[in-house]
């Protein structure tokens, strides 16, 4: 082979990667923009509750008709987070102090990222979250002494936030 066609080669390589990250930076602008379209449909809607986070040995003292309470079983535990004011007797560990805010409407299954993008920028302030999900929405708890700053720092990025009732 002649170093003209070696070099040919190479060029023709070199070009087909260059394509390529092109077509990937435009597909990674278009994510970014299609993003920032729904995050203007969303609302951040804060909740005026302090939570509970506990461990209990059944689920047996707990109302589930009552808002905000969330259970999950493993093989390993039962875990509750619920108003501070609803924690059962039969709790065995608790960590109190938490606070809530969920993003307020339905959230289609096929959206992603939404939940990353808001647990990425509250990272980038040191603020570590606990998130729940429904099917309808996701609920992100932070701990009360962050909460005003979560807020902050989320409407500071361009998400909506509904006044606290």
């Amino acid at each position: 082979m002649s170093k003209t066609s070696i070099k040919g080669s190479r060029d023709t390589e070199y070009l087909a990667l260059l394509r390529a990250q092109s077509h990937q930076r435009a597909a990674e602008e278009e994510s970014q923009r299609l993003f920032e379209l729904r995050i203007k449909d969303l609302i951040i809607e804060p909740i005026s509750v302090g939570f509970s986070v506990c461990k209990v040995t059944d689920y047996s003292h707990i109302d589930l008709s009552q808002p905000f309470v969330f259970t999950g079983a493993t093989d390993q535990e039962r875990s509750l987070v619920c108003p501070t004011e609803l924690v059962p007797d039969n709790t065995t560990n608790r960590e109190d102090g938490w606070r809530a805010f969920r993003i307020q409407g339905m959230l289609d299954f096929s959206l992603v990222g939404i939940l990353a993008r808001i647990a990425k920028e509250l990272a980038s302030h040191q603020i570590g979250i606990f998130a729940i999900s429904t099917f309808n929405t996701d609920y992100i708890l932070v701990k009360e002494d962050s909460f005003n700053q979560a807020l902050s720092a989320l409407k500071n990025a361009g998400y909506p936030i509904a006044q606290l009732e």
